[in-house]
């Protein structure tokens, strides 16, 4: 008996079997694309529905709409642009922002009982 025989074990000859199969190029793929089916049900489509929400308030919006921009400001829509939309913030205090810019818009009221 060799002495390295107890550090290295011996390979043995197993009785002759089916070797395992490889796994297939179906299986392989199966985890990435599933993977990518439930990214897409859970952060792309959300995002994308919102986006769409957000323009289509942004077309609706009318002169005296009452909104609050992203930046936590608060006013009523004094004139709108192709980009730009005039909000008034206060009597005689009137800014600029981007259109994009406008968050949400409130319900009518909703300024003059804060």
């Amino acid at each position: 008996m060799n002495p390295l025989d107890f550090l290295i074990p011996v390979a043995h000859a197993q009785a002759a079997g089916a070797a395992p199969a490889a796994p297939s190029m179906m299986s392989t793929l199966l985890f990435p694309i599933l993977l990518i089916v439930i990214m897409y049900f859970l952060m792309i489509r959300p995002q994308m529905k919102r986006q769409k929400d957000h323009r289509a308030m942004l077309d609706k919006l009318a002169k005296g709409d009452e909104v609050i921009t992203s930046g936590g400001i608060a006013g009523t829509v004094a004139a709108i642009g192709e980009s730009f939309v005039t909000v008034e913030v206060a009597n005689g205090v009137q800014l600029r922002v981007q259109r994009a810019a406008i968050a949400n818009v409130l319900p009518k009221g909703t300024l003059k009982s804060v």
